[in-house]
């Protein structure tokens, strides 16, 4: 059973267990998450210990107490340079303000994998990521094939100047701009946050007597807007992005019409498989890009799976996810 304890305020450690024929001098695996609040970075903690476990490895897990905390994160960066993990597999909090941290780690020659948000400097093994912009556009299109290319739309966008949000809503009024029959009523962050985002909701309903669509730059935002649109009685499509069980269950019920698959799972998977085959002088790649899914009422099943029953790929199937 995999037990949780707290080090610090603003570290958590989860020790991964050993698999049957595991070496002796297992790895450590230090894992950096933005919070605990987005259901995305579960996906991405969950990955990331079954692939150390199935590889006979270990993780240990450092996650700001307060979201997306550029404080904590880089006195949690200060901690692991003097553990001295094995490996560390590595989300920015701030894709600028991590650099000066990331360097650091360089100095004290612990390698890193980078994945999720791309780092603007520093050195890494490998980045594993998926394409922003790419899911944002095509679950927009999906949103406004739905509604026949017209309607009163809204965007929730995540944290302004974060490259996640800055790509997918990039890519939401690209597709906005395709169709000319709809109208953008509003574009506001939600920060990530589903409560924050039912409360952009909340006051979006109150300017806007009819509003049809809704682009969330996360799951947790869509579910919000959905909980928003509840508790006023009101109708309208939304997606999101993140393709995390939460968001399933909604396509699922009928309640969310689609989400951008993010696969937050593979890329923990991935990301700590690198780093581990890194360590031991295997073959790695240097680059994977997921490619876009939009998930759908058509094409939910493969994906109403227990987060924690999901196998991680194997490497020769991790080495085809590359697009570069």
């Amino acid at each position: 059973m995999k037990q949780y304890r707290k080090l610090t305020c603003a570290v958590l450690v989860l020790s991964g267990g050993f698999a049957a024929g595991a070496r002796a001098d297992g790895e450590t695996i230090a894992v950096f998450t933005k919070n605990q609040t987005n259901p995305f970075f579960q996906t991405v903690r969950v990955g990331a210990d079954a692939a150390a476990k199935g590889l006979g490895a270990r993780t240990l897990h450092y996650i700001p107490t307060k979201p997306d905390s550029i404080p904590e994160q880089l006195s949690q960066i200060e901690d692991v340079v003097v553990k001295k993990p094995s490996a560390i597999v590595f989300i920015p909090v701030d894709y600028k303000a991590m650099v000066p941290g990331i360097e650091k780690v360089n100095e004290a020659g612990i390698p890193v994998v980078n994945i999720t948000d791309r780092s603007a400097g520093g050195k890494f093994v490998a980045f594993v990521g998926a394409d922003d912009y790419s899911l944002g556009l095509e679950t927009a299109r999906y949103l406004l094939k739905t509604l026949g290319g017209k309607g009163n739309i809204v965007i929730i966008e995540g944290v302004k100047g974060s490259l996640t949000n800055v790509d997918r809503v990039r890519g939401f009024n690209d597709a906005l701009k395709e169709n000319p029959g709809a109208k953008l009523l509003a574009s506001q962050p939600g920060n990530y946050q589903r409560l924050q985002a039912l409360q952009v909701m909340e006051n979006l309903m109150q300017s806007n007597s009819q509003i049809d669509g809704v682009l969330a730059a996360n799951d947790a935002m869509a579910v919000g807007a959905i909980e928003a649109l509840d508790g006023a009685n009101r109708k309208a499509q939304v997606i999101g992005i993140n393709g995390t069980k939460e968001a399933v269950d909604a396509i699922k019920s009928g309640k969310l019409l689609a989400s951008g698959d993010y696969n937050g799972f593979v890329q923990g998977c991935v990301g700590t498989m690198i780093a581990i085959r890194s360590l031991r002088g295997e073959p790695v790649v240097t680059e994977i890009v997921l490619k876009p899914t939009v998930i759908t009422k058509d094409n939910y099943q493969p994906y109403d799976v227990a987060l924690e029953s999901r196998s991680c790929p194997s490497w020769d199937e991790a080495e085809k996810l590359r697009t570069k």
